[in-house]
């Protein structure tokens, strides 16, 4: 991703901040919260560890904006930061886990039943996947973001970043057909 192709409204915000307008910092947070908010729920259903997250990642991006370069979008780089504070919460409970978030409008089959039983069924399939194939999934068919701001959050090749998807949509195909067998 080019400089260029970085919103200017998100440039001159960026530009404030660095000079220390508050305020402009201020509507970078209005802007990405409530996106890396739904995106993070994805990990966890306690909300307040959520939000522990999220506030940690905002306070990373305040205390180190002058390192922010604007070839990446600030929130590219701010799911980044909130990515690792999670990672780092994960280490240390030795522990990964993934609830889907309860409020997405997803919409299964209706052949498997209700959106509930759907959200149940893919959180189970999703569990199965590693990490990093999961956050793919969910950045990129989730949250909207591409290929080329995937892997500049995950530190991976643009190409990984593909394979990754694919493997994904393979796996999740080769299960609601298993499902489907069973019904």
């Amino acid at each position: 991703m080019t400089a260029t192709s970085v919103p200017v409204q998100d440039n001159l915000l960026i530009q404030r901040s660095k000079a220390g307008d508050h305020g402009a910092f201020r509507e970078l947070y209005d802007q990405n919260v409530a996106p890396l908010f739904r995106f993070m729920r994805q990990f966890s259903d306690n909300q307040e560890q959520v939000e522990d997250w999220v506030q940690r990642a905002f306070i990373k991006a305040y205390e180190n904006l002058h390192r922010f370069d604007g070839i990446s979008l600030f929130s590219t780089w701010l799911f980044k930061l909130a990515l690792n504070e999670m990672r780092m919460d994960f280490r240390r409970a030795r522990i990964l886990t993934f609830i889907p978030a309860g409020d997405r409008d997803d919409e299964g089959p209706e052949e498997n039943g209700s959106a509930f039983e759907w959200d149940m069924t893919m959180k189970q399939w999703l569990s199965e996947l590693d990490e990093t194939k999961r956050v793919v999934f969910l950045l990129y068919e989730v949250e909207g973001y591409s290929h080329a701001e995937v892997a500049a959050i995950l530190h991976i090749k643009e190409s990984t970043s593909r394979t990754l998807l694919t493997r994904t949509k393979q796996f999740l195909r080769k299960r609601w057909e298993e499902e489907r067998k069973a019904i």
